[in-house]
């Protein structure tokens, strides 16, 4: 589950919740879908709101190239830089983990 911090690029102060499932990380090769491969505790994601769950709770997507984890921290707490679709980067250490990361665009 996440947290939704923001709508619409405007900070949000009520706390909400989201699920992003395994179908809705990516549009391709979803049987192959990990989510661990795809994001991590502590990673911000840009998702989109696919439905409404509970009161409190929505469904989101990531399967879009536009979104995905928009900014990561490795594993020793250095921010990640994104490589490709799918690898960030620790630039210090240049060790690389799996990401599902937005495509974010230019400008």
């Amino acid at each position: 589950s996440v947290e939704i911090l923001c709508v619409n690029d405007q900070p949000i102060s009520e706390g909400f919740r989201g699920t992003i499932r395994m179908q809705d990380v990516r549009a391709t090769e979803v049987e192959s879908v990990e989510i661990y491969d795809s994001f991590r505790p502590g990673d911000v994601v840009r998702a989109a709101v696919i439905s409404f769950g509970d009161r409190f709770s929505y469904y989101l997507s990531t399967a879009r190239n536009e979104l995905g984890v928009i900014y990561a921290t490795s594993t020793s707490g250095e921010p990640l830089i994104p490589v490709s679709w799918h690898e960030m980067q620790d630039p210090r250490t240049k060790r690389k983990e799996k990401r599902k990361v937005a495509k974010v665009p230019a400008g």
